[in-house]
């Protein structure tokens, strides 16, 4: 529930509106699991809580831990639907990718997720589970040892995992911003990254919220043409509108947009692609983050050859265009970008860890 839900609940309870602040902390910045674990509010407050909402998290059904220290988690969801959450330790900060369906409709050809099937989207306290579950199970203290406790060492939310975000935007949207509320989970908005091929109405929607997150674009081609081959959206929403949709979000600090390009070889990696990639960027507010293809068999595509990817990189750097590429996480576990699918657990498998 949102600041302005529980307060409207406070208030048919008889009870002060402060009440609802203390409720609000309680929930997203101590993330309680218990109402009886509320000690300030009043028992019959939280008697009356009881008997009318229930106060849970998804069930973590499963764990895997790959060779690099990436983890992955699947959720048990109501109605039997599963979803998948990872999360990627680094030494200076703390990353987790988050679904917003389970599945995703889009049919990238790429994309397991999307070659897995699609179920539902997901409501606003699944989103948020999935962020305080991981958060729990993996405390400073026991994954990086060597911290001192007064160090910052911050966490960075991606919405990258199963889905399109904007697809299910109003339960997504009510997460961000208790996400990025102080008195939430307190994620700086430059912490916080949505990724979308670009619903347009929805995309000009989340550049008007109060605090909007972080932005990145699945772009994957340098073409309309190849882009609607690759990716079906691309007949709904042409790749020029949003583009111009893109350069017109205001990003947090003023940073540039992130243009998400997966690398399939013999495809879309050429010297001639980056070429005309650059050429339709110029030298525009973007940064173009390549990631070659987290391979899986029922994707009909092959990796880039280190090589390609390294040629491709340095023609857009000798264009001018902000370059990174994106180092493969888990995917021993199928915990890499594009390769998180519907699935149900294994049998007498419960934790790898």
């Amino acid at each position: 529930m949102s600041r302005d839900a529980l307060g409207e609940v406070v208030a048919e309870l008889g009870e002060r509106p402060y009440r609802a602040r203390q409720l609000f902390e309680w929930l997203y910045q101590r993330r309680a699991r218990d109402l009886d674990a509320l000690s300030d509010l009043p028992r019959g407050l939280r008697s009356s809580l009881a008997e009318r909402f229930s106060l849970r998290w998804p069930e973590i059904a499963e764990r895997s831990l790959s060779f690099d220290g990436t983890r992955k988690y699947l959720f048990r969801l109501d109605g039997g639907a599963t979803i998948e959450s990872v999360y990627i330790p680094e030494s200076d900060r703390r990353t987790i990718c988050i679904s917003t369906q389970a599945g995703c409709p889009l049919k990238c050809s790429f994309c397991l997720t999307g070659v897995a099937g699609y179920q539902r989207s997901l409501k606003t306290w699944e989103i948020l589970g999935q962020v305080a579950a991981v958060m729990e199970d993996n405390p400073a203290a026991a994954t990086h040892p060597d911290r001192r406790d007064e160090d910052p060492f911050p966490w960075n939310v991606v919405v990258m995992g199963m889905g399109e975000p904007l697809l299910n935007y109003e339960a997504t949207a009510s997460a961000l911003r208790i996400l990025m509320d102080p008195k939430g989970f307190a994620l700086p908005p430059r912490k916080l990254t949505v990724s979308t091929v670009g619903i347009l109405p929805a995309l000009e929607k989340l550049a008007r919220e109060d605090t909007p997150p972080n932005l990145a674009i699945s772009l994957h081609a340098p073409d309309p043409g190849l882009r609607r081959a690759l990716m079906p959206i691309e007949e709904k929403y042409p790749m020029a509108d949003v583009l111009a949709a893109a350069l017109a979000y205001p990003t947090p600090r003023g940073g540039r947009v992130t243009l998400e390009y997966v690398l399939l070889r013999g495809v879309n990696d050429t010297p001639a692609h980056a070429r005309e990639l650059a050429r339709r960027l110029g030298r525009r507010r973007f940064k173009v983050n390549l990631i070659p293809l987290n391979p899986a068999p029922e994707i009909p595509f092959q990796a880039p050859r280190p090589g390609d990817v390294d040629a491709f990189a340095a023609v857009l750097v000798d264009a001018g265009v902000t370059v990174s590429v994106r180092r493969p996480r888990g995917q021993d576990i199928l915990a890499a970008c594009g390769q998180l699918h519907l699935k149900g657990p294994t049998p007498g498998s419960a934790v790898h860890a």
